[in-house]
């Protein structure tokens, strides 16, 4: 787990897209994911909280400001059904320093580290997909590398390296341990995903459907280099794939993460190397929940969508400028 020896949220970004990326099935998910350290300094605390509803940060908590803190509006909402929920969030995160600090001093002990910069990180979460699966995970990372984890299936801790093994040992010897946390992963964590999902329904439930383009660049060794961009769609689940006379073609593909934009809907993108004699052969097929039917773009259709935009562009600027010479014409008359 090399993520982990990067700064607390963008661990927290590319865990969730490697958690989103399970297939084309539409999910919503509540992560959260802790990091403590050995040597805070400036910008960097001794612990940091953070959770997410799917892809969306909604509290961080830090020791610096000792104080979970909303990071969305609609997390508001919470208090209308909760009046204490800041105060109880707030008092289960501090209990979670302690616990991080004394776990730290542990494992540094373990590993026997005297000094330095270390990091302890935990990452748990569940994730409920529309036809009703359930799955979650529980994963403790140390120093960049993974520590242990969770098989929900079994009820047993995975050790990483051998000095995680007195960690199962003791873990595995606790039956209520495992218990615990499969009961949360199936139940209270779905539950409390649910009432988010409700908090902030006009956000994480909206539907916005894909736009899809497909451009060309030529290569030096003769070949050319079909690039489809698909963006603007929320869920970010979606299946994008090249097809070649409608089978589908992955060699010499290369495609992008799903990426959020700034309005909240998502983006990505795939590229494929081609004979430039077969360009027209090729097609970008993307299926999305909001769609009744796939998109199949050519590269001939892309370009036809973009010439009537240029089109109707420049038809808009035409009349505007007659409309603006009219109107200066009638000014001048008066």
């Amino acid at each position: 787990m090399v993520l982990l020896q990067r700064p607390f949220w963008l661990l927290g970004a590319a865990a969730l897209l490697l958690w989103g990326c399970s297939g084309y099935t539409s999910s919503h998910s509540l992560h959260y994911f802790y990091t403590g350290v050995s040597e805070p300094s400036q910008g960097l605390p001794q612990f940091i909280t953070a959770g997410y509803v799917d892809d969306q940060l909604f509290v961080q908590y830090d020791s610096d400001t000792s104080r979970v803190m909303p990071r969305v509006p609609w997390i508001e909402k919470a208090v209308v059904f909760d009046p204490q929920y800041w105060d109880t969030e707030t008092q289960a995160s501090r209990g979670n320093q302690r616990t991080f600090r004394e776990n730290l001093m542990i494992l540094q002990n373990r590993y026997n580290q005297s000094g330095g910069l270390h990091t302890l990180q935990f990452m748990y979460g569940c994730e409920l997909s529309n036809d009703g699966r359930k799955r979650g995970y529980v994963l403790y990372g140390y120093d960049g590398r993974d520590f242990i984890s969770f098989d929900q299936e079994i009820l047993t801790w995975v050790a990483a390296d051998i000095r995680a093994q007195l960690t199962k040992r003791k873990w595995d010897a606790d039956l209520q341990i495992a218990q615990r946390w499969k009961t949360y992963l199936e139940g209270t964590c779905i539950e409390w995903l649910q009432k988010y999902l409700g908090y902030g329904n006009e956000t994480l439930l909206r539907k916005e459907s894909p736009t899809a383009t497909i451009s060309l660049k030529a290569n030096d060794n003769g070949q050319e280099t079909l690039f489809c961009q698909v963006y603007g769609f929320y869920p970010r689940e979606i299946d994008a794939t090249w097809r070649k006379d409608g089978e589908v073609w992955v060699e010499k593909t290369f495609r992008g993460t799903v990426s959020p934009n700034s309005d909240g809907t998502h983006y990505t993108w795939l590229s494929i190397e081609i004979d430039p004699r077969e360009k027209n052969r090729f097609q970008c097929h993307v299926e999305h929940d909001t769609l009744l039917k796939p998109l199949d773009l050519t590269l001939e259709k892309s370009a036809s969508i973009l010439l009537w935009f240029i089109v109707g562009a420049m038809a808009m600027v035409l009349a505007s400028t007659v409309l603006l010479v009219s109107g200066i014409a009638c000014f001048i008359k008066k």
